[in-house]
């Protein structure tokens, strides 16, 4: 691996290469945050794809590109003098400082969980209101449930035990069933919503991260749907004028491959 100096020197070049861009590039001179925006978040989103298919060249590539686009915002900070690069490596720098005081300083912490109680006191100590600012509103729904649950068992509103949640989870989806007989589309996509967020805790509770299961079980669905897809073009037949039975037969052998 490289040496502390020969990370550095990249992270320079990187800079430098910044610069020239900037000022040379028609493209790249044009960019603004609000343009770039749409972009870094594409970028994220195939940095988390990488990481579910454990594809370490890929996620080096994304991880650079992704680097890009923070070092791209500094840039753009620079040039009206509101920050550059080494204001957002300070400011980062002295966060974790502050909410890590069981390394930085004397508080002792039993484990992860304190840790994590630890860091919701320090925000709030720092001014925030709630525990749920730092839960960003743009958030896809799936990803912003888990972490406000995760937000609020940072300070102790939680669930005992796993069982208790599960408890819950049934009893959620009783009352939707009970909707369902009413007919009440407005109650029926409340209780819906109301089982997933259940769901959601109790995978918290299961140590599973639903939107990885969930992306997993698509990737999954989409595979074995392609096969029956390649099956039906072998047998030159659509789809559409397949049985669910003989559909169900390449759907099985999919499962099993």
């Amino acid at each position: 691996m490289n040496t502390r100096q020969q990370q550095l020197e990249a992270f320079n070049r990187l800079l430098d290469i910044m610069d020239d861009l900037r000022e040379k590039c028609p493209w790249d001179e044009k960019q603004t945050f609000e343009s770039l925006r749409h972009l870094t978040i594409e970028e994220t989103y195939e940095l988390g794809e990488a990481i579910l298919n454990n594809d370490l060249p890929e996620i080096k590539k994304e991880l650079g590109d992704l680097l890009l686009h923070i070092v791209f915002y500094a840039k753009i900070g620079s040039e009206t003098s509101a920050f550059d690069m080494a204001d957002v490596c300070n400011d980062i720098c002295e966060k974790l400082i502050h909410r890590h005081p069981h390394i930085y300083s004397d508080v002792v912490v039993a484990d992860e969980e304190e840790v994590k109680q630890n860091w919701e006191k320090l925000k709030l100590k720092e001014g925030k209101k709630s525990v749920l600012e730092g839960v960003p509103k743009s958030l896809p729904a799936l990803v912003k449930a888990s972490r406000i649950q995760d937000k609020v068992k940072g300070v102790g509103f939680d669930w005992e035990e796993p069982h208790q949640v599960w408890d819950k989870v049934q009893e959620e989806l009783q009352e939707l069933q009970e909707e369902v007989k009413s007919g009440n589309q407005e109650k029926i996509e409340a209780e819906f919503g109301d089982v997933l967020f259940s769901m959601i805790n109790y995978a918290r509770f299961l140590k599973v991260n639903p939107e990885d299961a969930l992306e997993r079980t698509n990737k999954k669905f989409i595979k074995r749907f392609m096969y029956l897809e390649s099956k039906a073009g072998e047998l030159g037949k659509p789809l559409m004028d397949m049985t669910l039975a003989e559909m169900d037969v390449f759907w099985n052998e999919a499962k099993k491959l």
